[in-house]
């Protein structure tokens, strides 16, 4: 099974190249011809997702043609398919640590800690410890030493603006697009994720959320994102089984967390207590290492650096929930770098996918 490792969009170009030709005969005899060159494009989109049911346990025990993939409504034809399991994970963790999260800092570093302790397995596993406020800064380079990065996260403190997509832009472009490669025969082949937490409020970025979200999708970066917010709590609203809070609504800054997740495939989460996430940190350790992979050519097959987006269905099983990066730029340059600028790109709409339990 061939197994591609691909950014938001790849451009595979296989050439038969000519040989030089070789030093002419002696005496009158004709040179050999040159053999003619084939030159061969093939532009291939890979997704990786995973699948939920209806309870939200993955299914891990799909085959190819269970799926249907649709680029911008097209049905498409799947030409490789692979099942990722068990792969090293390479994760920045993104810290907000302007003055707007001052009261909530506390709970950012427990989620932090916890869900590296969660899911950072040793001698496999890496990640990074990156804060931002008036702009981003790497405080732990990638380590698998998990007391490296919680003595740096405890160490953080709060202050200053907040530049959420400058730190989103910054972390895949220069941490993610080329983390440390594991050993072995295949050592390209990791899952690049991130975990933001943060309000949601940016007032300091120089770039826009479009070209974050976009420079996530070429590195196939998947975001998960973690609301410090509380102002959807109802504080006169009661769970009858635990006497808890209930949430009634997202705020606009936790819809723009939630966007920046469905877009890139990951998952939004609101919680009020770091105790929310200790069973969702186990879930997204599970689904990383539990995906599936899908690589298909596009029949619209422009390089124009236009917007598509990307629709995976298991039609025999209609509750079945499919979590993917929502789309791919088509680059008009095969020789595309993550520190090229980014194509505009259109705003992002909120997607479906969050969770929101209550307490």
């Amino acid at each position: 099974m061939l197994t591609l490792s691909l950014a938001t969009l790849f451009f595979a170009s296989g050439t038969l190249r000519a040989q030089q030709p070789p030093p002419p005969p002696p005496g009158n005899a004709p040179a050999p011809q040159a053999p003619n060159v084939t030159r061969v494009s093939v532009n291939l989109v890979d997704v990786l997702f995973t699948v939920l049911n209806r309870r939200n346990k993955l299914v891990p025990e799909l085959d190819k043609p269970d799926f249907h993939v649709f680029d911008d409504n097209v049905l498409q034809e799947i030409r490789y398919f692979s099942k990722q399991t068990d792969l090293p994970l390479r994760i920045g963790m993104l810290l907000d640590t302007s003055n707007s999260i001052r009261d909530r800092l506390r709970f950012e570093q427990d989620a932090s800690v916890s869900f590296l302790y969660s899911v950072l397995r040793r001698n496999k596993d890496e990640a990074f410890v990156m804060t931002f406020d008036d702009e981003p800064q790497v405080l732990q380079a990638f380590t698998g030493d998990t007391g490296k990065l919680r003595d740096q996260i405890v160490k953080t403190r709060a202050g200053g603006g907040t530049a959420i997509y400058d730190a989103v832009y910054t972390a895949c472009q220069k941490e993610l697009s080329h983390p440390p490669r594991p050993p072995g025969d295949q050592p390209d082949v990791v899952r690049r994720v991130m975990i933001l937490i943060s309000d949601g409020d940016d007032n300091l970025s120089i770039h826009t959320r479009s070209e974050a979200i976009q420079m996530a999708q070429i590195t196939d970066v998947v975001i998960y994102t973690i609301s410090t917010n509380t102002q959807w709590i109802s504080t006169t609203q009661k769970d009858q089984a635990t006497g808890g809070s209930l949430k009634y609504h997202l705020t606009d800054t936790d819809k723009i967390l939630q966007s920046i997740a469905d877009e890139t495939g990951g998952r939004a989460f609101f919680p009020y207590r770091v105790d929310d996430l200790d069973q969702s940190f186990q879930d997204i350790g599970d689904e990383l290492r539990n995906q599936y992979s899908i690589a298909y050519a596009p029949t619209n097959s422009a390089l124009d650096g236009r917007y598509h987006k990307i629709r995976i269905e298991v039609p025999e099983h209609k509750g079945y929930q499919v979590r993917a990066r929502q789309g791919y730029f088509a680059r008009p340059n095969p020789a595309f770098s993550p520190t090229d600028p980014p194509a505009a790109a259109p705003a992002p709409k909120p997607g479906s996918s969050s969770d929101r339990k209550p307490n």
